[in-house]
């Protein structure tokens, strides 16, 4: 996977526009949320595209947290961190955090063993919603306001205990969900594992909010729409 093609770099700030962001978004991550569609008027860069560019830029480290500080558009200019530093944070023009990045252990560029790992995680991402993410939402008993659909995407971690080669696949691993009133934090986990071996594991943690109570039949439009979408950009 060519991840350039996906961001625009000048020295050490980079960007997306709008079309970079939704073809990663659709052909990349699976992802077909209506607010990385070019159109969107609430247009939102993907999570998953910043952290993949702060992979490639910064390399892989054997312990790493990506706390996202706030929501990208095509409007944001980033600056790239001293990729030496442990703690590090990627800011806009305005200096705003946008993601802060906590890095330990041994580290690696290794381009393929990169790639693969973006390219593995950002698809089982992609996957939250609505795969894993209704099902947690039933077995609660809430839902999402269809209407008004709110699901911040808070931070992502990962230890890996070396980086051998071979062909690394990922496997989710479970989930939670925890209701608080009209809040609800969500955790997924998976594991890695190259080869068959594992070498680490890791975590994806979301914020969603204006739950309500969980209507069967308000979900089925919510999946078939979403699944229109989806199918309408395959053919």
């Amino acid at each position: 996977m060519n991840l350039e093609q996906f961001y625009s770099k000048q020295g050490r700030q980079v960007s997306f526009s709008r079309q970079q962001a939704s073809r990663f978004a659709k052909s990349v991550a699976g992802d077909f949320n209506p607010i990385h569609d070019i159109d969107a008027k609430r247009f939102c860069v993907p999570g998953d595209l910043l952290f993949a560019v702060a992979l490639v830029e910064l390399g892989v480290s054997q312990t790493m947290r990506f706390d996202f500080e706030s929501m990208v558009t095509e409007q944001t200019v980033i600056s790239l961190p001293d990729p030496s530093l442990t703690v590090c944070c990627l800011v806009d023009q305005h200096n705003k955090p946008q993601m802060t990045v906590h890095r330990s252990g041994e580290k690696t560029d290794d381009a393929l063993f990169v790639n693969s790992l973006i390219e593995k995680y950002v698809q089982f991402s992609g996957r939250t919603f609505p795969e894993i993410l209704i099902e947690l939402m039933k077995k609660n008993k809430v839902m999402i306001n269809p209407a008004r659909p709110l699901i911040i995407y808070k931070d992502m971690a990962v230890h890996i205990d070396h980086f051998p080669a071979g062909e690394l696949t990922l496997e989710f691993a479970g989930a939670s969900m925890e209701v608080d009133g009209k809040k609800g934090s969500v955790k997924l986990e998976f594991d890695l594992f190259v080869d068959g071996l594992s070498i680490g594991h890791g975590t994806k943690d979301m914020v969603v909010s204006g739950l309500r109570d969980y209507q069967q039949s308000e979900i089925d439009v919510i999946v078939s729409d979403y699944n229109m979408t989806k199918q309408a950009y395959q053919t």
